[in-house]
């Protein structure tokens, strides 16, 4: 068996290089053909089978050597943010308005180190590994891989995923059996009322002010109707209206997320979608003004398989030398790794990476995210360790 740890660390500086180089060079969902390129290239040079797939993902395939076996998948995702960064850092994004603000950069990088490890060594296990990348991760680019066949030739017995995590402490991970994140529905609303002068505001129909009643009346569904015990969060992330500051709007576009996590999740995600339009509408036909509702392919909950968890743990304690840094973690953000969780068994990792001593303070999605990268090697041996672990036994 080979020493892991020893390996890992032999590629430490190639693996910050990596991220640095990746976090340097953004590029949003889709759009990612450097980022795609390079991955192709990384893992043509380790003489695997690798393939484009859904535009610009990347997926390669290792046979391991010690005869047919088990085939696992391990992810990372590829895209950036629409956001502008400030975070200082001598490798900050060289693209305006484009940032990896989300660990992206991290999971890549780590990614490709294990694919380095393991096919050194693919003469030490049985079966099939495909080290998958993903492009558009924020719009459940996931989908499409999983329709382009992904989960198929050799079909997947088991999903392995990694994700660098602000919210959890440098070296401690996040790791739960059951549903951890939340479901995510994705929103559009436009309200359509009636231009006039808004020194007459009896002639026209104020759809500005429609628009902040419906947000208003939105949050009662969060914390009247539904089990307090249950979390469900209603956010507008975008609003947009008006055309001059004399002129009543005719027109305002909102945009949001419904996000919860509750039992039953089919069931109740049909009741919260229905109780969202009827507050829409009831707000609508109060004032009199007519709308549209849109809801965009989003996430269902993640579910992390209980065995899986265990073997997570299990290896978690060779590669941390302790047993007492793994927290119980849940959420409500999206991850649409959870496609991937409702169709094989699927376990995702958090490896903290908040830092107060080196500034990794601030939350995903925020210009100023970076992350501690210290901790990167740890995941990348977490990750091999899984592999090796679940393939042998």
């Amino acid at each position: 068996m080979i020493d892991v740890k020893k390996e890992v660390s032999g590629f430490e500086s190639e693996l910050i290089a990596l991220r640095r180089d990746f976090h340097e060079n953004p590029e949003l969902g889709f759009k990612e053909f450097r980022t795609s390129k390079i991955i192709y290239d990384y893992l043509k040079k380790l003489n695997m089978e690798v393939k484009n797939i859904s535009r610009t993902g990347v997926v390669g395939i290792l046979n391991g050597e010690k005869g047919c076996g088990k085939t696992i998948l391990l992810r990372a995702s590829m895209d950036a943010l629409p956001m502008q960064e400030k975070t200082g850092l001598p490798f900050t994004s060289v693209f305006d308005g484009v940032m990896h603000a989300s660990g992206h950069d991290g999971d890549m990088a780590v990614l490709l180190v294990v694919a380095k490890v393991l096919a050194r060594h693919r003469d030490i296990f049985k079966g099939n590994i495909k080290f998958v990348f993903q492009p558009n991760e924020e719009e459940a680019g996931m989908l499409s891989m999983i329709d382009d066949g992904i989960l198929e030739n050799p079909p997947v017995d088991a999903a392995f995923a990694l994700r660098h995590w602000s919210a959890i402490e440098s070296g401690r991970l996040g790791l739960t059996a059951g549903a951890v994140l939340g479901t995510t529905e994705e929103f559009e609303i436009t309200i359509y009322g009636k231009s006039g002068n808004t020194s007459a505001p009896n002639t026209g129909k104020d759809a500005i002010m429609c628009a902040a009643k419906i947000i208003e009346a939105l949050q009662f569904l969060e914390t009247r109707e539904y089990n307090p015990m249950h979390p469900m969060v209603i956010m507008i992330g975008q609003i947009s209206g008006g055309t001059a500051r004399t002129i009543i709007s005719d027109e305002v576009k909102m945009g949001g997320t419904i996000r919860f996590l509750f039992p039953d999740e089919k069931e109740n995600k049909e009741r919260v979608i229905a109780a969202f339009k009827r507050v829409v509408r009831g707000v609508c036909e109060t004032y009199s003004m007519e709308y549209k509702v849109q809801f965009i392919p989003s996430n269902p909950s993640l579910i992390n398989d209980k065995k899986l968890v265990y073997l997570m743990k299990s290896v978690a304690s060779n590669t941390f030398g302790t047993e007492f840094n793994i927290d119980s973690f849940t959420g409500l953000m999206g991850e649409d790794f959870a496609e991937v969780s409702h169709r094989v068994p699927s376990v995702m990792t958090f490896l903290g990476v908040h830092n107060e001593e080196k500034g990794n303070v601030f939350p995903q999605n925020h210009p100023q995210f970076s992350i501690d990268e210290d901790v990167m090697k740890f995941g990348a041996e977490l990750q091999i360790r899984a592999a090796l672990k679940y393939l042998n036994d």
